[in-house]
């Protein structure tokens, strides 16, 4: 029963959780029970898509402990292509 209290205490398990959240808002939100704008909800569930990328690059692929020159880049890859899919999505919408 020791195992449980270290899985609690790794800081993937919070990450973790707020995944399972962000998966169960996005598809609150894609399944039409949240906003009536379907444009402001895929922009939404698109954003916490990324976010999601975001945490599971730092958590789950150890780039949190990576040289900040790669850990940057990763950062920045998820704006810009957020930004980009946004945009496309937004422009031809």
């Amino acid at each position: 029963m020791t195992a449980l209290p270290a899985l609690i205490r790794t800081p993937a398990t919070p990450v973790w959780f707020l995944l399972v959240v962000s998966t169960a808002v996005s598809w609150w939100l894609g399944a039409d029970h949240g906003l009536d704008d379907h444009q402001a909800a895929t922009v939404l569930v698109m954003t916490v898509a990324f976010m999601k990328t975001s945490f599971i690059g730092a958590y789950f692929m150890e780039l949190r402990h990576a040289p900040l020159p790669l850990k940057l880049g990763f950062q920045a890859w998820c704006v810009v292509v957020c930004v980009a899919v946004l945009l496309i999505y937004l422009v031809r919408g």
